[in-house]
């Protein structure tokens, strides 16, 4: 038997580089997948939910569309996130609530809707895609950073509260990856993305940047049986590369 067979799994974010590859290798392990973006064009799922996330009553909702979708809701993956540059005295009204909706608010919505439909049925998993940047602080990034730790706290404070209804909760911090996201900002600013991507890479002590397949995997595990013991736990997936 697949290792999700039975499952059904929301995932957010899903047109992006991570969530593509969550939804993915969740659907190849067995589980029913719920893929929820803006524009979901071309996204192989079981349901598609596309809004937006900085719509409340289309974050409010989400978890109950997607178990309606699917007959179920055992794991969620809150990945949907944007990165916005510089430090605060660079950073603009529209960052800092742009930020604070996406990267905070939304996964707060999801997983308070969310978690009283699941310990219903039963408990599950959910599993937040951090940053090693909300872990420590890193340069020009204030107010990404600031979010991410938010979520970090978010991610360690309802695993510790709802541990007992069944509900595992835990977050997975990348540093950089490879994803449109950091290419397209590359080229925002100018650089050859490829170019870019490659002297970056050479800055990891494994020698090159986290493909999104790199974080599916520890995001699957985090889900999985195997992590039946973790709990309100931040898992860094960095390369051995710390914040610079």
């Amino acid at each position: 038997m697949a290792e999700f067979e039975g499952k059904c799994a929301l995932v957010t974010g899903a047109a992006g580089g991570i969530g593509q590859a969550v939804a993915a290798q969740l659907r190849t392990a067995g589980a029913r997948v719920a893929a929820a973006d803006r524009d979901l064009s071309g996204i192989e799922a079981d349901a598609h939910l596309p809004g937006d996330l900085t719509e409340a009553a289309y974050a409010d909702t989400l978890a109950a569309a997607a178990r309606d979708a699917l007959g179920g809701l055992h794991i969620i993956v809150n990945n949907a996130g944007i990165a916005r540059r510089g430090p605060v005295t660079a950073s603009s009204d529209d960052d800092f609530a742009a930020s604070i909706a996406v990267n905070v608010e939304a996964p707060f919505r999801i997983c308070r809707a969310a978690i009283p439909l699941m310990a219903q049925a039963g408990g599950g998993a959910i599993v937040n895609v951090a940053s090693c940047w909300g872990v420590r602080p890193g340069p020009d990034h204030a107010v990404y950073c600031m979010t991410k730790a938010a979520l970090a706290s978010l991610t360690q404070c309802m695993g510790l509260d709802h541990a007992r209804d069944g509900i595992r909760v835990n977050a997975v911090c990348p540093n950089e990856v490879d994803t449109p996201m950091l290419r397209s900002g590359f080229e925002l600013r100018g650089f050859d993305a490829q170019s870019a991507v490659a002297e970056l890479g050479k800055t990891v002590p494994l020698g090159r940047l986290a493909e999104p397949g790199d974080i599916a995997d520890v995001v699957l595990f985090l889900a999985s049986e195997k992590a039946r013991y973790m709990c309100g736990a931040l898992v860094e997936v960095n390369g051995g590369k710390p914040v610079s």
